[in-house]
């Protein structure tokens, strides 16, 4: 599933300040060659950790006592990373970015112990990459994995990783949205982004290095993996600095990919063949003709995908906003489930779908509720 957000005419400037003042970054970073030098940087402070009771502190440290042996620093021939143990079998779960173009991989643990891994599967749709190491069962310290449906936002969430180079770093804030969407690495036929959905968003301070190092709930369990932040803040070298706004792949994601690239090397997502937009403005409500404010529209199908063959449809009609058609279906519940925005169809679907299972949108046609049932195919 791709999708292409449309750019009114009345938004374009805003969106180009945007795109050039808050780029998204990758975390890993170059190996240091030198060094590390320590940049001011504010960040945001979350008042309920910033003057935490005795209990929160001695939960705090209690949890980075119990759960830092199970984090790695991953570190490449050409840049650095984080990761977490998986299993008690040495596999390790980091970032695909982290050992993307690498010749070697070296895993080093919380004790000083290093070996070399193999990675034996990759998944660019969600930036995933798994690590096989060959070490005394000693060292491996498996963690316990939570359950992302179950997150709320506000609940506080910790990161430990590498940031800098500097190794078993903790940081603590709050979760700050969910179900976010980011780019995949990955492109369509066509040369678009897939989509990367259920992604976390978070204020713990993630910065270069802490790419593919876990994030925690405040029980120790890991609900994400740190991914990418949003900043407007570089070192002199121009490496990102947090700016409070961090994502993180969903754990849920996590369970469902690693254990396929464990034992094929590979993960198959499940693949409508839509392109959609969420409803913008009141503007677009009106120019469209739609008789609610939230789902999300369909303004592409891809010729003979799932989408095509079940007769959803695509707008054809010009309106007054440039490069958005009307007449296309507008999608309000899949399974039942009402959905507000593409976000929450796309979470829905990486989290409890695969290819060759059935689903059953909820569209508006003419501003009538239609079932259409479709079976989903995998990204090509």
């Amino acid at each position: 599933m791709k999708t292409k957000r449309i750019l009114f005419a009345f938004l374009i400037l805003v969106l180009a300040s945007l795109a050039c003042q808050t780029p998204f970054r990758q975390m890993n970073q170059p190996t240091p060659t030198a060094q590390v030098q320590i940049v001011p940087t504010i960040v945001p402070a979350n008042p309920a950790v910033a003057n935490p009771s005795t209990g929160q502190q001695e939960g705090l440290v209690a949890l980075y006592e119990n759960v830092s042996r199970g984090t790695v620093a991953i570190l490449t021939d050409v840049g650095a990373g984080s990761g977490f143990v998986y299993d008690s079998n040495g596999h390790i779960i980091t970032n695909y970015h982290v050992i993307e173009g690498s010749k070697t991989v070296e895993v080093r643990f919380t004790s000083g112990f290093m070996a070399y891994g193999t990675v034996i599967g990759t998944d660019l749709d969600s930036d995933i990459a798994v690590v096989k190491v060959d070490v005394p069962s000693s060292e491996l310290f498996p963690l316990p994995l939570g359950d992302s449906n179950l997150l709320k936002v506000g609940q506080t969430v910790v990161a430990i990783g590498n940031p800098f180079g500097l190794e078993s770093t903790m940081t603590v804030g709050i979760i700050s949205a969910l179900g976010r969407t980011l780019d995949s690495m990955r492109v369509s036929p066509d040369g678009a982004a897939f989509s990367a959905g259920d992604i976390i968003q978070t204020d713990a301070a993630i910065n270069p290095g802490n790419s593919g190092g876990p994030l925690f709930n405040i029980n120790g369990e890991v609900i994400g993996i740190n991914r990418a932040i949003r900043t407007t803040n570089f070192t002199q070298e121009g490496e990102p600095i947090n700016s409070g706004i961090g994502f993180a792949i969903s754990i849920n994601i996590v369970k469902r990919v690693a254990p396929s690239l464990i034992s094929e090397g590979k993960y198959d997502y499940p693949f409508l063949g839509i392109a959609s937009t969420d409803l913008f403005s009141l503007e677009m409500v009106k120019a469209l003709g739609l008789s609610q404010y939230t789902g999300a529209y369909i303004t592409n199908v891809v010729p003979g995908g799932p989408a095509d063959k079940a007769g959803l449809k695509a707008g054809t009609t010009s309106t007054n906003i440039p490069n958005l058609l009307a007449g296309g279906d507008l999608i309000i519940a899949i399974d039942g489930l009402p959905i507000r925005t593409f976000d929450e169809l796309l979470a829905y679907l990486l989290t409890n779908k695969s290819p060759g299972e059935t689903v059953v949108l909820t569209v508006l046609r003419d501003n009538q509720p239609v079932d259409v049932t479709i079976t989903l195919d995998k990204r090509p």
